[in-house]
């Protein structure tokens, strides 16, 4: 018999907070009074996260499984290698470092209940530093002008997705996916809730702030053309200025005669000039390495083991 909710949950390197994790998480959904299946997904960790997933699993036959990829692909394509498996009519993703509460899980399947078929959160009083709060913010701002995707908290990943919205997901074969902003496009009746945020439990978060602006650079390449709309009306507009200046040149050597002192000026101009064009040609590169990573068709994740039932759990 299939279960009403899926939980998805990816893991690198939680070997400390798992024995946390499931000591909250099962009882949780437990009151919830529902059918329910935990998936986790091992994304190549190097400590002994597996070992203690198999022992959770063999512990709670009925409810836990384990997908262990053979090598770290990433979380969102860990959270794929979840749903190719999820059998249950709602989803739902979490974060094993326990900043969002497992506790938290009702308040999106009731937003699933009332009709929404996909349910993102809002963490409120947020226990980040607020360095990364604040780079948050302003790389949310960044991601939804240059595309269509509205996630007022991108980075929090407990969410709920209808079983139809999974599906759509599943017969995409984007590379660097986020899953998230692909079930927004796919959604029809799309709301937000607000969740509890705690402090991490153990240890300390996987993403660094260069992987945060990596992965908002991703957003922005991967469902935006605008930035290279923005780099061609900026050629534009400079090759306009540059044009007028040229020609405001010409004139005044007419009626001034040779002149040196400006030429610490023009080797201004050229340097931002030359700084534009890199800047474009990296834009550009950004989207024909992602053309060549999607065109190769090498497989997005590799599926090393599977730990549970597989007979009883096929779909």
């Amino acid at each position: 018999m299939k279960p009403e909710v899926s939980v998805v949950i990816p893991i690198y390197n939680e070997e400390q907070g798992l024995p946390m994790l499931f000591a909250r998480l099962f009882p949780a959904l437990d009151q919830l009074g529902r059918s329910y299946e935990v998936l986790f997904v091992d994304d190549g960790s190097s400590d002994r996260s597996v070992e203690v997933l198999r022992q959770a699993v063999a512990e709670r036959p009925d409810r836990a499984r384990a997908v262990i990829l053979a090598q770290n692909a990433g979380q969102h394509l860990a959270i794929l290698a979840g749903f190719e498996r999820a059998r249950g009519e709602k989803i739902v993703t979490l974060d094993a470092d326990l900043q969002n509460p497992p506790e938290e899980i009702g308040k999106l399947l009731a937003a699933m209940d009332a009709g929404a078929d996909y349910v993102g959160s809002i963490r409120k009083l947020r226990q980040d530093s607020w360095w990364r709060t604040s780079a948050s913010r302003l790389l949310n701002r960044v991601r939804e002008r240059t595309t269509r995707i509205k996630m007022t908290d991108q980075g929090c990943m407990l969410r709920g997705y209808d079983r139809r919205i999974v599906d759509a997901i599943n017969r995409c074969h984007e590379v660097t996916p986020y899953v998230p902003a692909l079930a927004f496009t796919f959604a029809r009746r799309p709301v937000e809730v607000e969740v509890e945020h705690e402090e991490r439990a153990v240890g300390e978060s996987k993403y660094s702030m260069l992987r945060l602006m990596r992965l908002n650079f991703d957003l922005m390449t991967g469902y935006s053309r605008v930035p290279l709309q923005v780099f061609s009306w900026s050629g534009i507009i400079i090759a306009c200025g540059s044009l007028l200046f040229v020609v405001y040149l010409a004139i005044r050597r007419l009626i001034v005669g040779p002149e040196v002192e400006g030429i610490f000026t023009l080797f201004g101009i050229a340097f931002f000039l030359l700084g534009i064009v890199l800047l474009g040609l990296g834009i550009i590169g950004e989207y024909i390495g992602r053309i060549f990573e999607q065109v190769r068709s090498r497989p997005r994740f590799v599926v090393a083991e599977v730990i549970g039932d597989e007979v009883r759990n096929a779909p």
